[in-house]
């Protein structure tokens, strides 16, 4: 890194765009990305969609015990 950087011909905001959606990468360990990924090709359904409604059962299955 430089000890001093020049700023002066910055601009707030710049890349700001006001409700602009974040969407987290998220890593699977790869034994459980393959098994899914095998189940996903089966039903010739997209990765995700596996593991998002997994993750929603998941969901339901913790909110209906509290």
């Amino acid at each position: 890194m430089k000890p001093e950087y020049d700023f002066r011909k910055g601009e707030r905001g710049k890349f700001f765009r006001p409700g602009a959606e974040l969407r987290l990468p998220i890593y699977l360990s790869p034994d459980v990305q393959q098994y899914f990924a095998e189940r996903a090709a089966e039903k010739g359904v997209p990765l995700g969609e596996i593991v998002n409604r997994l993750l929603k059962q998941e969901i339901q299955m913790i909110e209906s015990v509290k």
